[in-house]
């Protein structure tokens, strides 16, 4: 994949957005707090070049149409770029028929963006009371969203004997993941309809997952960023989706 873009993606789902949700600036604030040194104060213009924000908590706060999220703000470093924006994801389009305020970053992978990752996506998560989300290397992602089929919408063979998962409207309820990444976001409400944690099936997981200030858990896959070449992450995200067979809509019950 030469010339692919080179990050970690964070993406979270959360209860839609209401009319005067404070939420995108908590996220915002949020996320530079679980950073070092970071400082989301730029945006991107539609031609691609970088704009300061002088009153960034006012174009975070601005009201979207109904249904979206945020705009994009960035850090203003091309050699380090750390981007946030929101989404909306309509009752049609999403899982159990509910629509969801859909969070998503991008962070640097070097060392400092992997070193800041879990606490990023925490703090994105609780700042927008997700239900669920998680952190993976755009490589891995890419090969994580082939697993999704669909015998008429999305045909195909999921990649490396991965298990293959439900389109996100054809899962039940919203608290259900859609999938696994390399750090996993389960809110309280998640880990219940997935069965987590359970002290003897999860004991392989335990030195990898720890709880999150509001009561949900990250769990984390890998020791280092989840890389499908390796035979041991690809092995460690196999036993995983085995384990939790309710994740992607797999569950017969």
């Amino acid at each position: 994949m030469s010339g692919a873009p080179d990050f970690i993606g964070i993406i979270v789902y959360a209860p839609a957005l209401v009319p005067g949700d404070n939420r995108p600036l908590a996220v915002v604030r949020g996320l530079e707090g679980a950073f070092p040194g970071l400082r989301l104060d730029w945006t991107i213009s539609d031609e691609g070049k970088l704009v300061q924000l002088p009153l960034r908590d006012a174009w975070v706060g601005q009201e979207m149409p109904e249904g979206e999220g945020f705009p994009l703000v960035c850090n203003g470093d091309e050699g380090f770029r750390v981007t946030l924006h929101g989404m909306g994801i309509s009752a049609r389009s999403g899982p159990g028929g509910h629509p969801l305020f859909d969070v998503h970053a991008h962070l640097p992978s070097d060392a400092a963006g992997i070193a800041a990752a879990a606490n990023s996506l925490e703090a994105i998560a609780e700042c927008s009371q997700a239900l669920w989300g998680h952190a993976t290397p755009f490589k891995a992602g890419v090969e994580v969203s082939r697993q999704i089929v669909h015998s008429q919408r999305k045909p195909g063979v999921p990649p490396r004997g991965l298990p293959g998962l439900k389109l996100r409207e054809d899962i039940r309820s919203p608290e259900i993941p859609h999938h696994l990444g390399w750090l996993n976001y389960w809110s309280a409400a998640a880990a219940r309809a997935i069965g987590f944690p359970d002290p003897v099936r999860d004991s392989d997981l335990h030195l990898r997952v720890r709880r999150a200030t509001m009561g949900g858990w990250i769990v984390q896959l890998t020791d280092s960023p989840l890389d499908l070449d390796n035979p041991v992450h690809l092995d460690a995200l196999r036993r995983t989706y085995e384990r939790f067979p309710e994740i992607g809509g797999r569950s017969a019950t």
